[in-house]
């Protein structure tokens, strides 16, 4: 049975593109309101206004990074790296990943330091700053988002954003509660709370790029149940051997296994059987399959 893996590159390739310009756009707007929340957080003495300009400035930097990922991701492969530069997408990932625990660590920090020693706030300031960084979150997010599939970078950039969506939103509530109520210590407890929601949601980032680094299987892949379905379902093939599983990327799974053949068997019919079920069943369309002597 043939495989479409032309259209399927060629599908992947046109995601790559249109992810690649989502991110640049999300950079776009993240750097340039960034310098505007730094002097508004300055001059209203808010934290969590500061600390929103402090995400957006990593932020930037990591989106940068992400946007970086995919025009280095183009560059053919070469005889130092067979598999080209498409992995460099997961280490974006994972490094935008743990960015976030140490923009999450310094939030807290901060925080405590504001909750021992009390400053004044300028809620009004504070309010039409936020009010703006929550508008120009939201275009980001919705960028963003709007593309199909579940790349790994894209999401770590998503989460970024999101991450700069909830501190304006929290900005925004300190601001009104300090304009009403004169509650200054609202500022930091939001800001912890915007703080712990970015960490869960990193965590996901980091372990699931950090598998893909160690050479992990690929995800809803198991060994096990797939030895067993070729071995029961594969006329001609006796056993399975020596058979791992990776990707290169969350888009790129490879997989190489040994068959041993019942005697009288055809190798090259066999071959295509385990090719042609590896790709229907398990999206691996890239198998490299050794016939045991």
């Amino acid at each position: 049975m043939p495989h479409d893996h032309t259209g399927r590159a060629d599908a992947a390739h046109a995601h790559a593109t249109g992810d690649e310009r989502r991110i640049g756009i999300a950079a776009a707007l993240t750097g340039a309101f960034m310098l505007a929340e730094v002097t508004g957080g300055l001059v209203a003495g808010s934290l969590a206004l500061m600390a929103d300009a402090g995400h957006m400035l990593t932020d930037f930097a990591s989106l940068t990074l992400a946007w970086l990922a995919f025009r280095l991701a183009r560059r053919p492969a070469d005889w130092k790296r067979t598999y080209g530069f498409d992995r460099f997408s997961v280490l974006a990932a994972f490094v935008n990943g743990l960015a976030l625990f140490v923009i999450a660590g310094w939030i807290v920090w901060a925080a405590i330091g504001r909750l021992t020693h009390p400053q004044e706030v300028l809620g009004g300031v504070m309010l039409w700053i936020a009010l703006a960084g929550l508008v120009v979150n939201i275009v980001a997010f919705l960028v963003l988002t709007r593309g199909e599939g579940e790349n790994l970078n894209v999401r770590a950039a998503t989460l970024h954003v999101m991450g700069d969506l909830l501190g304006s939103i929290a900005a925004l509530m300190a601001a009104l509660v300090i304009i009403w109520t004169g509650w200054t210590p609202i500022d930091p407890i939001l800001s912890v709370l915007v703080a712990v929601i970015i960490l869960r949601s990193a965590w996901a980032v980091v372990a699931q790029s950090g598998h893909i680094l160690l050479e992990g299987t690929p995800a809803g892949f198991d060994r096990r149940e797939a030895t067993q379905a070729l071995t029961d379902e594969i006329d001609g093939l006796a056993r399975v051997e020596h058979l791992h599983a990776w990707s290169v990327t969350q888009e790129r799974p490879m997989l190489t296994l040994e068959a041993e053949l019942d005697p009288g068997a055809d190798p090259a019919a066999v071959k295509e059987a385990i090719k042609a079920l590896l790709d229907e069943r398990y999206g691996i369309g890239h198998a490299t399959i050794e016939i045991a002597q």
